[in-house]
């Protein structure tokens, strides 16, 4: 028996808002989309376009309350290739929420709060 990952899961709020934040922060795209006939929710899948893992997004219909995201200790990872550049979009874009200089990491948060690190291909 072996298990491989799939994907992870984040709820949002604002599903458009959240597709356009992880396009123009990380680069991610949509490849699926589910919606119930009923509205109820949509579900839909990012993917770097080359790891087979991916990002989950599931906007509920009736859900009006910010997520209670606890102390923020769970955290979704992203290696990127050329660091600088993608600390300097990140700060233009004023998303860096914590920095590590020490261990060459710092981490963004997306419109819902959840935190991403950002990685150096190498280290």
């Amino acid at each position: 028996m072996q298990f491989t990952f799939a994907h992870n899961n984040f709820n949002v709020l604002n599903l458009e808002k959240s597709l356009a934040f992880y396009k123009e922060v990380l680069q991610l795209t949509e490849v699926r989309r589910y919606s119930p006939p009923d509205g109820s929710f949509i579900i839909v899948f990012l993917s770097d376009g080359q790891m087979p893992h991916q990002l989950e997004l599931t906007w509920l219909k009736d859900r009006k309350e910010p997520y209670n995201l606890g102390d923020n200790e769970f955290h979704l990872a992203l290696k990127v290739d050329d660091f600088a550049a993608a600390h300097a979009l990140h700060e233009k874009m004023g998303c860096i929420c914590f920095e590590n200089k020490v261990m060459g990491i710092y981490f963004i948060n997306d419109p819902d709060d959840y935190w991403i690190e950002i990685i150096p291909l190498k280290r």
